[in-house]
């Protein structure tokens, strides 16, 4: 029998694990961007192909990701997260040594469904491991704050690979951590899955659903390259539509759905993902936009580019912190409408961009504003998202989560690079980098046009008040703890 500090040093542990695993998922995101020139030269790779790298694993990770998190609701969710875990290592162990393109697309794609795995699970194991309230709002501050300094951590250790050992690593570095999250998750993390009697899977929902957001995912990547007028993109945008709204009409008739409609009545749950749909995908673009204007405009090396992100991931680190060791007290809506608000402010200061602009006048004070107001979104909105959800639909609901966040980052992505690119080509063939920065200050301002979006999202479509109650345990790790908190109602 573990005593109640027993119990807290291994819930803080298994917290350690999942955040770490959260990390390389999204940490992939990114790592490979900076990266890419010298897999190009490496590879032999056209165009197109190198944009397939990064392609496929948004592809394969936005696609699956509401079945992974179903699947682990109805066969346990340990299971899945174990499972995400091997096929993630083993896609980024056989990546690291591809000798052709072709095989490093596939060993993207691998590691996009084993992240597809590992997301959802990752968060839906931290509801059931921390009972709702201040302690489980501490964990998701945790996994929220490392999950965005992933991505900017991405751009900073992308960096140091290349520059170091090699491109390869950026495959490397993520096995010994999944290695070490298999071996530790069955010593840490309790088994958990949804109290049903019926465990079938709505196998028409799944491959609706799957293929429709596979289809909208590769239409979003591959828009600005191959045009967004062209029978390609349009024809996928409308298979998409129609098998998305296929899967609604399935899912209404369906005695085990895979997603449960009636989730969108909670209102907190449908506030918080569209604040999900909207500050992730601006966060990303912004993080883009930067990188471009750093490389293209200030000559930056890809290692320099990388450190410049770093007052970015460390401010990012301290205000996610803060904010989940204050909302208890606040609740997540003042977090998420400030954040949202201090999230436009930094945009609109990065505007200044100009060819002739330094790191201190012109990126710092915007970057460090932009990390201000997301730190505590990246805190919260995961609250916000899986709060007033059964354990039953855990995984369900961070699946939907994460998936929002996909979608939501590759139309943000998509529509910011068509706008930077239009209006850079609008000064000709002699604009250089005025027509360039120009270009990438036109995309802030659709970034910032998204961000105010997002505040009237978070003002209007949450709701909460704040009443004191007992904590209740947790199904997997029984806590000790019985005295009154705050909890947050919706």
């Amino acid at each position: 029998m573990l005593s109640t500090q027993q119990k807290a040093r291994r819930r803080g542990l298994a917290l350690a694990l999942l955040s770490a695993a959260q990390f390389m998922v999204v940490l992939d995101f990114s790592i490979v961007n900076i990266a890419l020139p010298s897999i190009q030269r490496d590879l032999g790779l056209s165009t197109p192909d190198l944009q397939w790298i990064v392609s496929a694993y948004s592809l394969t990770f936005g696609g699956f990701l509401l079945l992974g998190g179903r699947m682990s609701d109805l066969y346990g969710r340990r299971r899945l997260f174990l499972i995400g875990l091997v096929v993630f290592s083993l896609g980024s162990f056989v990546g690291g040594f591809a000798p052709s393109g072709l095989l490093l697309i596939a060993c993207r794609a691998v590691q996009g469904l084993g992240a597809a795995l590992v997301a959802p699970t990752s968060i839906s194991l931290v509801t059931t491991t921390f009972a709702e309230g201040p302690d489980r709002n501490k964990a998701f501050g945790v996994i929220g704050a490392l999950a965005s300094a992933g991505f900017a951590a991405g751009a900073i250790l992308g960096g140091l690979l290349t520059a170091g050992p090699g491109w390869r690593w950026v495959m490397f570095v993520n096995v010994p951590i999944g290695i070490a999250a298999i071996i530790l998750t069955p010593i840490l993390i309790n088994e958990s899955r949804a109290q049903l009697e019926d465990r079938r899977l709505d196998v028409f929902g799944a491959v609706t659903v799957t293929a429709g957001l596979v289809a909208l995912v590769y239409a979003l990547t591959r828009g600005n390259e191959v045009g967004w007028l062209t029978v390609q993109t349009i024809g996928l945008i409308v298979l998409a539509v129609a098998l998305l709204a296929t899967f609604v009409i399935i899912e209404l008739r369906s005695p085990f759905p895979l997603l449960r409609l009636g989730i969108f009545r909670v209102r907190t749950v449908t506030g918080a993902n569209l604040v999900t749909l909207l500050a992730p995908g601006v966060f990303g673009s912004v993080v883009f936009i930067l990188t471009l204007y750093m490389q293209k405009v200030l000559g930056y090396s890809a290692l320099l580019t990388g450190l410049a992100f770093l007052p970015l991931a460390g401010m990012v680190l301290i205000t996610s912190n803060t904010a989940s060791r204050l909302v208890a007290r606040l609740g997540v809506k003042p977090f998420l409408v400030g954040g949202m608000i201090i999230l436009v402010v930094g945009i609109l200061l990065l505007t200044g961009l100009s060819p002739q602009g330094t790191f201190v006048g012109a990126l710092l004070p915007g970057t460090l504003v932009v990390a201000l107001g997301m730190g505590p979104i990246f805190a919260t909105m995961v609250i916000a998202a899986t709060s007033g959800v059964s354990n039953d639909e855990q995984g369900l609901a961070s699946g939907l989560f994460n998936t929002t966040l996909q979608v939501g980052s590759g139309l943000c992505l998509a529509v910011v690079t068509a706008v930077s690119t239009a209006r850079a080509a609008s000064f000709g063939a002699h604009g250089g980098l005025f027509a360039l920065t120009d270009g990438f200050r036109y995309a802030l301002y659709v970034c910032a046009a998204f961000a105010v979006l997002g505040i009237f999202s978070a003002l209007f479509g949450i709701r909460e008040h704040i009443r004191r109650d007992k904590t209740t345990p947790t199904p997997d790790v029984q806590s000790a703890e019985t005295s009154g908190v705050t909890h947050l109602t919706r």
